[in-house]
């Protein structure tokens, strides 16, 4: 199954008023990142106020020469497809997808595609014995998923954190990293072969033969009169 874990960065809270300066996905092939990635910086056509400032580090005269969002859009969608949507707080990071994309009179991404990491998060982690906060950091700290003091937001970097936090709240990130990436074959193509080393033979019986059959003498009789078993004794 394809996913894209997805996170923005954007010039305040409402969607209506405000825009996106920053997004950031990962694809995901079988729960394992594919190592295709999108990531654009965009301008807002507008002031970045110095709240968010401080939440991403991204300043206007930074933007100022980025691509507004209309001309990232068609690339956007086609990185995305028909993916499963990965968010974490999918309905800030939808909001402001869907103000964007009705702008440009392009259809809106539907809730049924979307799964939200927080709401996934507020179930899951209480079964461990975790109750909250329920943050992307939080939640990086609480599943041992290094941070590396990041500082300011960055769409791009939520996104490959919040890849690992996916992972770990449906069980598997555990098991990345031991050569058990996913791989995908070519329409027709044969599997390659993989070799199995030869089963080493059985090695010889250590035990004499009276040995064994004092053995089977001794395992003939359990549940018998023949052999007590220690626990009556408790």
């Amino acid at each position: 199954m394809r996913e894209v874990v997805l996170d923005t960065e954007t010039t305040g809270l409402d969607p209506e008023t405000h825009r996106i300066v920053e997004i950031g996905c990962v694809e995901l092939e079988g729960g394992q990142p594919s190592g295709r990635m999108f990531q654009r910086y965009v301008n807002p056509e507008r002031d970045v106020p110095p709240e968010s400032f401080r939440v991403h580090g991204l300043s206007e005269a930074f933007l100022a020469d980025k691509p507004v969002f209309a001309d990232i859009a068609e690339e956007l969608l086609a990185f995305l497809g028909d993916a499963t949507l990965v968010m974490h707080n999918a309905e800030f990071d939808v909001g402001f997808l869907n103000a964007e994309f009705g702008r440009l009179g392009r259809a809106a991404v539907g809730a049924e595609r979307v799964v939200d990491t927080l709401a996934l998060a507020r179930v899951e982690m209480p079964k461990r014995g975790y109750h909250g906060p329920f943050g992307l950091d939080a939640l990086c700290r609480r599943l041992a998923i290094a941070e590396s003091d990041r500082g300011k937001h960055s769409a791009m970097e939520d996104a490959r954190l919040l890849a690992q936090v996916y992972a770990r709240l449906l069980g598997q990130g555990e098991q990345q990293g031991f050569g058990m990436e996913a791989r995908v074959l070519a329409p027709g193509a044969a599997r390659p072969a993989v070799d199995l080393p030869a089963r080493p033979a059985a090695l010889p019986s250590l035990l004499s033969a009276e040995e064994a059959a004092a053995h089977g003498e001794f395992v003939a009789g359990l549940g018998s009169k023949k052999v007590k078993p220690v626990w009556d004794d408790l």
